[in-house]
């Protein structure tokens, strides 16, 4: 059974980074790995994801409109990890980061989440 295994949330200040990393364990294929946010009375949303749809050497990205050009998300296949680089983080992206994977039987797969605070 495939397992995500979250890191790099924590407290920071407006206008700083922070860096998420997920790592797969087991040996499935995953065609698309990403990030969905969840804040305190909103729904959860998608961050952003990236794609290979098994297809080697092929990513394909896609970000929620509020975070394009600050967030970059990334992909190391050898080791089934997924980043997501954060810059010039706001109050309003404080929220649960949840990471999200899809296998090669469109099974969907979630980590157990990890707490971003941007203090203002």
């Amino acid at each position: 059974q495939v397992q995500l295994v979250e890191s790099g949330g924590g407290l920071v200040q407006a206008g700083g980074s922070l860096r998420l990393s997920c790592t797969a364990s087991g040996r499935l294929l995953l065609i698309s790995m990403g990030w969905y946010r969840s804040a305190p009375g909103k729904q959860r949303e998608l961050v952003a994801t990236i794609s290979n749809f098994g297809i080697r050497n092929f990513a394909s990205t896609n970000y929620e409109d509020s975070v394009k050009g600050r967030f970059t998300i990334s992909r190391d296949n050898a080791k089934n990890t997924v980043y997501l680089q954060m810059n010039s983080l706001k109050a309003e992206d404080t929220a649960v980061y949840y990471c999200h994977a899809v296998d090669s039987r469109a099974v969907e797969i979630w980590g157990q989440g990890t707490q971003v605070t941007v203090s203002s």
